[in-house]
C-alpha cells in the first residue's frame, strides 16, 4: 500500500511531503519494523516508491517504509533554512508512530538512503546509534565533506570545481552556503568518518551496509570510506557490482540490503 500526502511539522514550521509504503495487509496486533528511506539531491519523497519495487519489498519483509521530504538540505539543520536533521531524527518518528504500530526497538529501526540520502542515512545512524540499529547507504555522496567544502572555495575555473558542478549541478555552491553558511564552515558533526569514530566508542553501534556501482562517479570515495570503516569496530559491509548512479542500481542495492540485514 502506497500512501502519499503532507504532514505539518512543528520543527520545520510548515506542511511537508511524505510517502509511506506499508504491507498490503496491516496486522492489528504486534508492531512493524520501520525503515526511514531517504531521497537524493535531485529527488523528492516519492522517488523510492516510484522507481523501485518498494511495495513488493514491504510485503516480503513486513517493513513500513517512511520517505520524508528534505529538498537539497543534505539532512542537516541548515544555517539559513529549516532544521531537517532534527525533523528526521526527532519529530518524524513521533508523527509516524501516531499513525502506525511501529516498533520502538532500535534493532527494528533502519535508516537507508542513496546518494545524498546515503550521506543522510549514515549521518543519522552514526549521530544517534542508540536510535538506529541498521543503516544502508548506497552510492553515498559527500563522504569526505571537509574536502568537498574546500573544493567549493576554489576558483570557479579549476577542474575540481567544474567537476563538482557537473556532478551536483549549478546550484550546489548556493546549496552549501544555505546549509553551512557563507564561509562554508566545517563542523565535525557533519563529517561521516568523524561521527563513526565517536560512535565506535559507544556501547551501541549500528550495523552498516554500503554499496556502489563500479562505474559510479562516487565509487572512489565509497571505496576509500570502506577502507577507513574497516579499521573501526563496526559490523560493516561494502559491496560493489556493475552499475552507475541510477535507479537500476539503487533498486538492486535496496534488495541486497534487505536480504542481508532484515
Amino acid at each position: 500500500m502506497i500512501l502519499r500526502g503532507n504532514v505539518f511539522s512543528k520543527i520545520l514550521e510548515m506542511q511537508t511531503g511524505i510517502t509511506i509504503v506499508t504491507p498490503n495487509e496491516l496486522k492489528a496486533d504486534g508492531s512493524y519494523k520501520v525503515a526511514y528511506l531517504l531521497h537524493g539531491l535531485c529527488g523528492s519523497n516519492g522517488d523510492w516508491a516510484d522507481f523501485t519495487m518498494l511495495p513488493v519489498y514491504s510485503d516480503n519483509y513486513d517493513v513500513i517504509f517512511i520517505m520524508p521530504e528534505v529538498f537539497r538540505s543534505f539532512y542537516t539543520d541548515m544555517k539559513y533554512g529549516a532544521k531537517f536533521f532534527t525533523y528526521i531524527t526527532e519529530e518524524l518518528p513521533l508523527i509516524c508512530k501516531s499513525f502506525f504500530n511501529i516498533s520502538s526497538k532500535r534493532e527494528d529501526t533502519m535508516v537507508i538512503g542513496g546518494s545524498m540520502g546515503g550521506y543522510g542515512a549514515l549521518k543519522c545512524a552514526l549521530s544517534k546509534p542508540e536510535q538506529y540499529g541498521v543503516c544502508g547507504a548506497f552510492s553515498s555522496a559527500c563522504l569526505f565533506l571537509k574536502e568537498g567544502l574546500e573544493i567549493q572555495r576554489y576558483d570557479e575555473n579549476t577542474e575540481e570545481f567544474k567537476k563538482t558542478k557537473k556532478i551536483f549541478g549549478e546550484q550546489i555552491l548556493n546549496d552549501f552556503k544555505a546549509i553551512f553558511g557563507d564561509n562554508l564552515e566545517w563542523n565535525p558533526d557533519y563529517e561521516i568518518l568523524e561521527l563513526a569514530k565517536k560512535s565506535n566508542e559507544k556501547p551501541h553501534k549500528p550495523k552498516i551496509y554500503t554499496s556502489c556501482g563500479s562505474q559510479d562517479y562516487f565509487r572512489k570515495d565509497n571505496m576509500r570510506f570502506s577502507n577507513e570503516m574497516k579499521k573501526l569496530d563496526f559490523d560493516f559491509t561494502y559491496e560493489e557490482w556493475n552499475g552507475v548512479h541510477d535507479w537500476y542500481f539503487f533498486n538492486e542495492a535496496l534488495k541486497k540490503f534487505l536480504e542481508r540485514c532484515v
